[in-house]
């Protein structure tokens, strides 16, 4: 008699643990992660001047933009849409030759895919390639991106722009 009445019970437990009541959250990584590049920056880059403003996040998104160039002609821009979605944060970039000639395809962008992140790190990778991105904080006034390849079985990374911060 004891047991039958704590199967009630038991069962209203298990229904709510089960996976259709529990909380969904976003698998890899959130726009938290890469907050800390908000704001402007600038960096110089094999003989290039590259400055870089990224929005705050809003909803599912944080939006930024970078402009490349040698002496006083831009050489290059790029946009870059941070998304959340269901299968967790993307990166998606576009390049742009000057007068916004779109270097990928019209409905083609490059895509990397969140892989992992702590304090003031994110790392994601290139889909469907061996190359990763690294965005880390070194100061309050410095953040870096840095392009990651594997060599001997781990990730070796290589600065590619080091910015600091426009005041």
């Amino acid at each position: 008699m004891k047991n039958m009445m704590l199967m009630p019970l038991l069962l209203l437990i298990l229904n709510l643990l089960s996976p259709a009541n529990a909380q969904t959250t976003p698998k890899g990584g959130t726009l938290a992660d890469v907050s800390f590049i908000q704001g402007h920056w600038k960096a110089t880059n094999d003989g290039r001047d590259v400055e870089g403003y990224w929005m705050a996040a809003n909803g599912d998104n944080m939006v930024g933009m970078m402009r490349m160039m040698k002496g006083n002609k831009a050489s290059m821009y790029e946009i870059l849409a941070y998304e959340q979605g269901p299968q967790g944060l993307v990166s998606l970039v576009k390049h742009f030759s000057p007068g916004l000639i779109g270097q990928e395809e019209k409905e083609k962008q490059d895509r990397y895919n969140f892989i992992e992140a702590s304090k003031n790190r994110a790392v994601f990778q290139k889909e469907g390639e061996a190359l990763r991105i690294l965005y880390e904080k070194r100061s309050d006034n410095q953040f870096v991106i840095a392009r990651g390849n594997q060599q001997d079985n781990k990730w070796v990374y290589k600065d590619l722009f080091v910015f600091n911060r426009v005041k």
